[in-house]
C-alpha cells in the first residue's frame, strides 16, 4: 500500500489543528454542487429503500433503482466529492506484475484552498452516517425475515462502507494500521477519564 501527499505531514483524523489553520479557513461551503451530490445519492437510496412499497408493487424496479443510486454515490464521493471537499483521494492500481496497490492520497489542508469547516464536517457526517443506516437495515431485514431485501442492503452497507475504509484509510496514513489509531484513541480517551477522576478524588 502506498501514500502519496502533497505535503509530508499527515492528516489527522482524531488532532485538534493549529488555530492559525482554523481561523484562515472560510465557514461557507465552497464547491455547493459536489456538496449537494454527495448527499442526495446516498439519502435518495435511502428515501426509495423506506417508501418502496409505497413507491411501485414491483420489487425489481426498486431493487434496481436503488443499486444504480448507490453506483453513483460510490462513484461521485470517490472520484469527486472527497477530493473537492476534504483533499482527499483513494483508488485501485493493478502493476505489471498483476499485484494490485491501494494509493492514498491526501492534500495537507495548509495549502492555496484549505476546505473550509463546514464541507468537511458535511462529508464525514454523510460519510459515517449513511453506512450504519445501511447496517440497521442489514440487522431489521434478517429479523423481520425479509431476505428479498439482503442483496440490496449488503450491497449499500458494502458500497458505502468501502468509500468509508477508504477515506479514513486516507486520513489517517496508510502506514498507520487501522487497529493501532484507535488503540491509541482510546487509550488516549481512558487516560483522560483517568486523569479526571483522579483530579476530582
Amino acid at each position: 500500500m502506498m501514500r502519496l501527499d502533497s505535503n509530508e505531514d499527515d492528516v489527522s483524523l482524531f488532532d485538534a489543528e493549529d488555530d492559525d489553520v482554523r481561523k484562515s479557513r472560510k465557514s461557507k461551503i465552497k464547491h455547493p454542487l459536489a456538496s449537494f451530490f454527495h448527499l442526495f445519492f446516498r439519502v435518495s437510496a435511502i428515501l426509495v429503500y423506506l417508501l418502496c412499497e409505497l413507491l411501485s408493487s414491483s420489487f425489481i424496479a426498486c431493487m434496481v433503482t436503488i443499486i444504480l443510486l448507490l453506483s453513483c454515490d460510490f462513484w461521485t464521493v470517490k472520484n469527486i466529492t472527497g477530493r473537492l471537499m476534504v483533499g482527499l483521494r483513494w483508488w485501485n492500481q493493478v502493476d505489471d506484475d498483476g499485484k494490485s496497490q491501494w494509493m492514498f492520497e491526501s492534500r495537507k489542508g495548509t495549502g492555496k484552498n484549505p476546505p473550509s469547516d463546514s464541507e468537511s464536517r458535511l462529508f464525514w457526517l454523510g460519510l459515517i452516517v449513511c453506512p450504519i443506516i445501511w447496517v440497521i437495515f442489514a440487522f431489521s431485514s434478517l429479523f423481520s425475515f425479509k431476505i428479498k431485501w439482503l442483496a440490496v442492503v449488503v450491497m449499500g452497507v458494502v458500497l458505502q462502507g468501502a468509500n468509508l475504509y477508504g477515506y479514513v484509510r486516507c486520513k489517517v496514513g496508510s502506514r498507520t494500521s487501522l487497529k493501532n489509531v484507535a488503540t491509541s484513541y482510546l487509550g488516549r480517551q481512558f487516560f483522560k477519564q483517568a486523569m479526571a477522576k483522579q483530579e476530582e478524588s
